[in-house]
């Protein structure tokens, strides 16, 4: 593409989609100033250029938003730290627009950067272009990852070698010599391989079985295979929802592991098809939709020699499994989510004895890195209240809210936060507790041996990894376009706002408001990281006040708060959108209040297409991008936790088809979904659009072919920035 090109504006739903398939056809609008303007528009601002650590881009936002995967891409990230703390193995691609993932390492006595393997020199004479296994584009999908080349690497205790997939094949590399990166020879396309703890042994799925390669004997064994089930992956379920994206685990001698068998069989088959490739066959899915059967998942422990034990637990969900030191210990949840139990398991015989049990009348939150243990054994968990518990103790006062544990030695490093648009990297030991990163911005990080890797960001300064406080090398595009925000607690529930403004804008001047959250649980929008509000701040460049609110049931407030939408995912998420921006407006009165737009994705489209149908009064145009319309079509675990099983009135009350059949003022919508997306399907938007359409009530459909939940293709996320803005526009009369 050349610069400056952007796909030509139209009304015409079939036109805009063909508009998106061709990013560099002609072009009607001139890009300027990281904005984009009709011709013949007077510019308010002076240009907006790119900075990068090597070069300066004159992309345009919208462009270089896409073709950096969100000003993702060149920066280091997947650190692991060994026990000594002298060397940190990290992932990082060549530059802030090369997609593919190299792995590196660093050797803290020297600062080192070393390349450890470029994937390019391992396809040399296969095209270098991907050819993965289904099963690893769904662990992919479910852990959004959108770059390539090595983007998981697993080691050995020692941190002396890894195992990667490379396009379906097993490679295993050596961090101590200069050894170059050896292919290991497997029958079927490898899906996530691990090294047993010593680094004498590597395990790995192909064919939905588990298999173990000896490295210095060349042998490999099929450990756990049965006819219509996987062993050693994650279910759905876990993958998509509680965060567990493996389903094996070495224990630490290397001679057996702890193996998660999925019998699929139970669940609802439904088929996605590309209506633009008819000569293609459907995709054939699994889907735990709302009220019908899961996977069926259980755990056995598997020896070397193939010996199958099984591990007896009653509950629906096998949320994760821990096998360290002290030995093997799971956790599970009941299909209502209202406990969560711990169990320690004997590897011999498969008897379980509890460990824990957290209950709640409405659900309980599974909380990343725990269960965990100390280096001398106690357990290490997280209460309702968010509070750190060592051996059933509170370490942390209330005014602390842990978001996560990142590891536990001798010490439990985790996260928490004072406040909820900050969250920080905090230590606890026998000495008591110690913030290691600043108190504002975002922080997370690892630690072993001493060594600390902390990755930071606040409103100003873009995301910095740094090694016991030297930083290591990013190669990441940091756009000019700075973000001109203000936060405000507003309302009643004083709910988190940011308000962004055009750096142009003028106080007197009046703006179009556009409301930009997600708004419901799980995620933030609300946070003090510059590189969380730049595509925000783009929007108000192009001439929009661009608010965004964390109503009930974001995390960060405490449970309480979370729990606000238990039963009704519509009406106090949408309420607190209204109050916050009717809250923000008596302080700004320049926001125009007769033309609010809002836009959104995923919950946010939810949110968005909800505003317009329910609230016309306040909301006057709205873009919802994968959006869920029916919640009895999205997956068990997370619907489940806030509407309980369906059919339910609860169901009725956070479904958008009552307001969409309901007579009332109609607002102009725009619906966008990925036709391939697996994730939220795209009988979402179609069922929907077909409901508005018997109502009379008219609308826009784009449909995008071959696109995911993700939509990581380059020439479909530039575009959809800029579709979007002209459809505010002209529907706002901007």
């Amino acid at each position: 593409m050349g610069n400056g090109s952007v796909a030509p504006r139209r009304r015409v739903v079939g036109r805009v989609v063909a508009a998106v398939g061709r990013a560099d056809a002609g072009s009607s609008a001139r890009v300027t100033r990281g904005c984009v303007r009709p011709l013949g528009a007077v510019p308010r601002s002076g240009p907006a250029r790119l900075r990068q650590t090597a070069r300066v881009s004159t992309d345009s936002f919208p462009r270089l938003h896409a073709r950096t995967r969100r000003f993702t891409l060149g920066a280091p990230r997947g650190a692991t730290v060994s026990p000594d703390g002298g060397r940190v193995a990290f992932l990082r691609s060549g530059s802030g627009t090369d997609p593919v993932t190299r792995l590196w390492s660093y050797e803290v006595a020297t600062a080192e950067e070393r390349l450890v393997v470029d994937p390019h020199e391992l396809d040399a004479g296969h095209g270098g272009d991907e050819d993965l296994p289904a099963e690893e584009r769904a662990r992919r999908e479910r852990a959004r990852e959108q770059a390539g080349g090595i983007v998981s690497y697993a080691t050995d205790r020692a941190l002396t070698r890894a195992v990667f997939p490379l396009s379906g094949r097993l490679f295993l590399a050596d961090f101590a010599g200069g050894l170059a990166p050896r292919l290991i020879e497997t029958e079927g396309a490898v899906v996530d391989p691990r090294l047993d703890p010593t680094g004498e042994r590597i395990a790995y799925v192909a064919g939905g079985a588990l298999h173990v390669h000896e490295i210095d004997t060349g042998r490999t064994t099929t450990v756990a295979a049965e006819p219509g089930v996987t062993h050693g992956l994650a279910d759905f379920a876990a993958a998509e929802e509680m965060g567990r994206m493996r389903g094996f685990w070495w224990s630490p001698s290397g001679e057996q592991l702890a193996v998660a068998r999925v019998d699929e069989s139970p669940v609802r088959t439904w088929w996605i098809s590309d209506p633009a490739h008819p000569d293609r066959e459907p995709t054939k899915v699994a889907y735990p939709a709302a009220g019908t059967p899961n996977a069926a998942v259980t755990l056995e422990i598997v020896g070397l020699d193939g010996t199958r034990t099984p591990v007896p637990f009653a509950d629906e969900y096998l949320v994760d499994v821990v096998w360290d030191a002290h030995g093997l210990m799971i956790q599970t949840q009941p299909r209502d989510q209202r406990a969560l139990r711990t169990v320690a398991v004997d590897p011999a015989t498969g008897a379980t004895t509890p460990l824990d049990e957290r209950t709640d009348p409405v659900w309980v939150e599974i909380v990343p890195g725990v269960p965990a243990r100390t280096d001398d054994g106690r357990l290490v968990q997280v209460d309702d209240a968010r509070r750190l518990l060592v051996a059933g103790e509170p370490v942390t006062p209330p005014s602390l809210l842990v978001r996560a544990v990142l590891g536990v030695d001798d010490a439990v490093l985790f996260t928490a936060s004072e406040e909820p648009t900050s969250t920080a990297v905090w230590s606890w030991s026998a000495e008591g507790l110690e913030r290691l990163s600043p108190a504002t911005g975002l922080h997370s990080g690892t630690r072993a041996g001493g060594t600390l890797v902390l990755s930071s960001t606040d409103l100003t300064t873009p995301t910095r990894t740094t090694v016991s406080g030297r930083p290591l090398t990013s190669h990441a595009i940091v756009p000019e376009l700075e973000p001109r925000i203000t936060l405000h607690r507003l309302g009643s529930r004083e709910l988190a706002t940011a308000l962004l403004l055009p750096s142009w804008w003028e106080p007197g001047t009046p703006l179009p408001v556009l409301m930009d959250p997600y708004g419901g649980p799980h995620a933030q929008r609300v946070v003090q990281a510059r590189g969380a509000h730049l595509t925000s701040q783009w929007f108000a460049e192009q001439g929009f006040a661009v608010v965004v609110v964390d109503g009930r049931g974001t995390p960060g407030r405490g449970p309480e708060f979370e729990r606000a939408v238990h039963l009704d995912l519509a009406q106090p998420v949408l309420d607190d959108q209204v109050e916050a921006l009717q809250a923000l407006a008596v302080e700004h009165p320049d926001l125009d209040l007769d033309r609010v737009g809002i836009r959104g994705w995923s919950f946010g489209g939810y949110l968005a297409a909800l505003a317009v149908l329910r609230r016309p009064d306040v909301f006057h145009a709205a873009v919802a991008g994968a959006p869920v319309t029916d919640w009895a079509l999205y997956d068990t675990h997370y619907t489940e936790r806030y509407l309980g099983l369906p059919p339910s009135t609860a169901y009725d009350r956070s479904s958008l088809f009552p307001d969409a059949a309901a007579e009332g003022t109609h607002r102009p919508l725009m619906l966008i979904h990925g036709l391939a997306d697996d994730n939220v399907v795209a009988a979402h938007t179609l069922q929907l659009s077909s409901a508005l359409l018997a109502a009379g009530r008219a609308h826009e459909v784009l449909p995008l072919s071959g696109v995911t939940h993700m939509t990581p293709q380059e020439v479909v996320a530039e575009n959809l920035l800029l579709l979007q803005v002209d459809f505010l526009k002209r529907s706002l009369g901007a």
